[in-house]
């Protein structure tokens, strides 16, 4: 039996099934840096350790004890399934007969940076920058289509001293095709925990990314509050719609709302000039989203909108006009449909700044 075991980012964050299998190997093999960190766990045990780069040793070392009958971890760091010591094994096992074999899962690398950062995650896309195995090309062409699909990204390898071009043509994409503003996260892994930094894509600092940072790119909707960085799933937050909002709407669906600026406004503009008034008060509130400019009165647990020039914009008003009918009806809808005003927020936002 050969059992793959993730040991996760550090020792505290490994779980029992990786506990157990190590317990019950009689040999474990790995790369000497991981055992290291797990050195009290294999005492009386054989441990074979190699060094960096000797994978496919490891993995035929493993299946040489196994055939032996011994029972066998072959150990990888973070996940064995993400940039790891499972997709060595798996890819030599076609040489072999009644190989058994077991993946234990363990916390990846960016699922421990995420955790640290806040809740960047949402729909997102893992890449590897190193071009050690893989053509500089593909890769970009990876990182220019989890662009185009506004994918959350996370950069594993991004830089090593002598490797520099991938991270400079990855910047390069993200640049091209991201807002300047995009959060950035960024994860260094030390011994006892991370050094940790929140930033944006115009100011991401090259000089402190090396192969032990983990990178993790914003998608349009992604923000950072309270030094945290988050991207929303888009939940509905129970409110009551304002008498002010419901004598708007009915004019609305009248058809005597106002059309682009209203210079008539005594408040006009109420957040710059030019500005599209034809959303006075936004079908989507309170979206509860601070991506694009609103924020919680924290002191008064009110939603504002204060912030929000986003719905003001003509492109937003014409991505909206075009199925906002469909799904308002009449004035309860604004409540009943809530669900389907908030996915029309979120395809309008991808629309209009992606």
């Amino acid at each position: 039996m050969i059992r793959v075991v993730g040991i996760g980012p550090s020792r505290d964050d490994m779980t029992i099934r990786a506990l157990n299998a190590i317990d019950e190997a009689d040999v474990i093999i790995g790369y000497k840096g991981y055992i290291k960190h797990i050195d009290d766990l294999v005492k009386g045990k054989k441990v074979v350790s190699k060094g960096m780069g000797q994978e496919l040793l490891r993995a035929e070392l493993a299946v040489r004890e196994s055939k032996a009958g011994k029972n066998v971890v072959l150990i990888s760091s973070g996940d064995p399934g993400v940039f790891g010591m499972a997709n060595v094994l798996f890819q030599l096992m076609g040489k072999y007969k009644h190989l058994e074999v077991e993946v234990i899962p363990g916390i990846s690398a960016v699922n421990f940076a995420a955790s640290i950062l806040g809740a960047p995650l949402h729909d997102f896309a893992v890449i590897s920058l190193s071009d050690l195995l893989t053509p500089l090309s593909e890769i970009k062409c990876k990182i220019k289509k989890a662009c185009e699909g506004d994918f959350v990204i996370a950069f594993y390898n991004p830089m090593s001293k002598t490797r520099k071009k991938p991270f400079a043509e990855a910047l390069n994409i993200l640049q091209d095709e991201m807002k300047p503003s995009t959060p950035v996260g960024l994860v260094k892994g030390k011994d006892g925990g991370a050094d940790v930094k929140i930033t944006s894509l115009e100011n991401l600092p090259s000089e402190e990314i090396d192969m032990s940072t983990i990178i993790i790119v914003g998608n349009s909707m992604s923000y950072v509050e309270d030094g945290r960085m988050v991207t929303p799933r888009g939940y509905m937050v129970p409110y009551s719609l304002h008498p002010l909002a419901i004598e708007f709407y009915e004019k609305y669906l009248d058809g005597e709302g106002a059309d682009g600026p209203n210079l008539g406004c005594e408040y006009y503009p109420c957040h710059h000039h030019p500005q599209n008034c034809t959303f006075c008060y936004c079908p989507f509130y309170p979206c509860a989203d601070p991506s694009t400019g609103g924020r919680w009165i924290k002191e008064k647990g009110v939603w504002s909108c204060e912030g929000c020039t986003w719905i003001h914009e003509d492109k937003t008003v014409q991505c909206i006009q075009a199925k906002l009918p469909s799904i308002v009806e009449n004035i309860g809808d604004l409540k009943k449909k809530k669900k389907e005003l908030l996915k029309l927020r979120r395809e309008c936002i991808r629309n209009t700044e992606c």
